[in-house]
């Protein structure tokens, strides 16, 4: 079919404001903690609350997709993550944080169903993984983005004077004292209520999914998961998901507890690191994609990401903040790519195939949760040892994948 270009660009602002959404508990968590007074575990329940809702919705949701088509679920989910941001803005506890994540996890759950498999049909399936990596380095961008807002947000509304503007006076009038970091919910308020015009008042072009693209019944859900493949690539999402919201919770709070560096500055800091670095590798990915076989590619990358994970665990504070932001560099390619052979180690139902490994997003609630057990069990960074189990499950993909399509390299052409 003909390539729908307009479709990719908007795929790809879904995927910006999506990681601007998700990605700012990190640098938010030790404001939380010290809020709230709560232990790691209690705040692991927040990263929980959001990527439950993936476990849950993912394929309820691709099944609305199939029946309402994108549109529809595309404004439910923004309609959704509106009220979650709105809520927790206005009442900020820990029970309402509980409540407004999961609302908001149930909307971003919705669009990565609609969204991926239309960017495998408007793209073009052999530019898959060249526009899955694309759409990572957007989402890279965004998360490298959001905590830095959060800290030049702290920092004008800590410092709020009468000569301030009226928009960060007002703003000031609307948090409780102490509690600037909930200023970031009401710019999510904002951000989704632009969604959601942007959304209703485009015209978006119809793209006919193939057969084998199509959400399917449960009936044939049941039959995928039958499949030994489709467990293996659930469990790699799964594995992926962990180890990228393990670590970036994480970051912060680690340098907190063992370094001392101020989690508002330094830590807010490390994290938009972490995630830009993810952007630039994004970036080399694609290079390397026209260049070489993508498993090649995961076996590398995962193999310098548990190095860096060692250096950033053992080493100096200097050590620990550069350590992290190259971790973020060597996952940008991870998602893109075991998405990409999952799916195309299929030869149907891709649609379904699609929301289950999307439901394997709930690996961001539980490894994030294990870690924080760990943690108050042991120490933080005895519980951050967990990510060499999912980090090492995703190297192994590396070498038992056999996809029926692989990526199209220049060689290829």
């Amino acid at each position: 079919m003909k390539r729908n270009y307009y479709l990719v660009i908007l795929i790809f602002l879904i995927f910006f404001v999506c990681s601007f959404l998700t990605n700012i508990l990190g640098p938010i968590i030790p404001d939380i903690i010290n809020s709230f007074q709560l232990s790691l575990t209690l705040t692991a329940l927040l990263p929980f609350s959001f990527f439950i809702a993936y476990g849950l919705m993912s394929i309820p949701s691709g099944m609305l997709v199939e029946r309402f088509h994108e549109k529809p679920v595309m404004l439910i989910a923004f309609v959704l993550a509106f009220c979650g941001s709105l809520s927790f803005a206005l009442y900020p506890d820990y029970s309402m944080a509980l409540v407004s994540l999961f609302l908001i996890g149930t909307g971003m759950a919705m669009l990565q169903v609609a969204i991926n498999p239309l960017l495998r049909t408007a793209g073009g399936e052999e530019n898959f993984a060249f526009n899955s990596v694309l759409a990572q380095l957007v989402f890279g961008s965004a998360s490298f983005l959001s905590p830095m807002v959060y800290t030049g947000m702290v920092q004008q509304l800590k410092n709020v004077t009468a000569e301030s503007s009226s928009l960060m006076t007002g703003l000031a009038k609307l948090i409780p004292p102490d509690m600037e970091w909930v200023s970031m919910y009401w710019i999510f308020t904002l951000v989704t209520v632009l969604m959601l015009l942007v959304i209703g008042l485009s015209r978006l072009p119809r793209v006919e999914i193939p057969p084998e693209e199509r959400i399917g019944i449960w009936k044939t859900h049941r039959e995928l998961f039958r499949k030994r493949i489709v467990l293996l690539y659930f469990l790699g999402i799964f594995c992926y998901v962990g180890s990228e919201q393990g670590i970036s919770n994480w970051i912060s709070k680690f340098l907190l507890d063992f370094h001392g560096l101020d989690p508002q500055s330094i830590g807010a800091r490390t994290v938009g690191y972490f995630w830009g670095a993810m952007t630039v590798g994004c970036l080399l990915g694609l290079l390397l994609l026209k260049l070489f076989d993508s498993r090649k590619i995961l076996i590398a990358f995962c193999s310098l990401a548990m190095l860096s994970l060692v250096f950033a665990l053992s080493g100096s504070a200097r050590v620990a903040v550069y350590a992290f932001p190259m971790m973020g560099f060597f996952y940008s390619v991870l998602w893109s790519v075991i998405f990409s052979l999952a799916l195309n180690s299929l030869e149907q139902h891709h649609g379904s195939f699609s929301g289950i490994l999307c439901t394997a997003i709930i690996g961001g609630a539980v490894v994030p949760l294990i870690i924080g057990w760990i943690g108050d069990l042991l120490n933080l960074k005895i519980g951050l040892l967990f990510l060499f189990l999912t980090l090492g499950y995703i190297f192994s993909i590396g070498f038992w994948a056999k996809p029926l399509i692989t990526n199209k390299t220049i060689n290829k052409s």
